[in-house]
């Protein structure tokens, strides 16, 4: 009998509401993301990183989802440690929605987590990793090597060995594995 069950559910990180503004802060490249994220999630602020949409594709595949009414003292903390986004943009219609980062795939004995580029498919029995596939990023061979065949919570964190976008993509994947796993 499985440990846990893969019930679908929307993403794992803040409860932004339906009735709440919401802004999009769009980067130049995906380490400023990165970056900007850490500090924010520092300040205990409530943000997701998500897709783009279409629309303000920039070349970077990320931005940060945030309460727009948390706008400027968002742009002050990161204007403090010279972090900038390059728009921010209010989310004023659906078209201008950002995408879901996450995918789940339930293959009978094993479940998968997409997250961005970056699969992570573990045996729902053993809690072993099984797989970690996709991506272009030179670091995912290496990520695959020391993390396939571990049990989810003896594998090294993705953040932690890898410094790439696919490596980040990895660390989304793996903590919204063990979120689920927990429960």
């Amino acid at each position: 009998m499985p440990l846990f069950s893969f019930a679908k559910k929307k993403v794992k990180s803040i409860p932004l509401t339906q009735n709440q503004d919401r802004g999009i802060l769009v980067f130049e490249n995906t380490s400023e993301v990165i970056r900007a994220e850490n500090i924010l999630k520092t300040e205990g602020l409530k943000i997701r990183v998500m897709g783009p949409p279409p629309e303000i594709r920039t070349g970077c595949d990320l931005v940060i989802e945030f309460p727009l009414i948390e706008k400027l003292y968002i742009l002050r903390k990161l204007d403090e440690v010279r972090v900038k986004p390059i728009q921010v943009v209010p989310v004023s219609n659906t078209l201008l929605k950002p995408v879901d980062l996450f995918h789940i795939k339930d293959f009978g004995n094993y479940i998968m987590i997409r997250a961005a580029n970056m699969k992570l498919t573990i045996d729902k029995e053993t809690m072993i990793i099984v797989n970690i596939s996709d991506g272009g990023c030179p670091d995912v061979p290496y990520l695959a090597s020391e993390m396939i065949g571990k049990h989810l919570s003896d594998a090294p964190s993705p953040r932690s060995i890898g410094h790439t976008l696919c490596g980040y993509a990895l660390q989304l994947a793996y903590e919204e594995m063990q979120t689920r796993c927990s429960r």
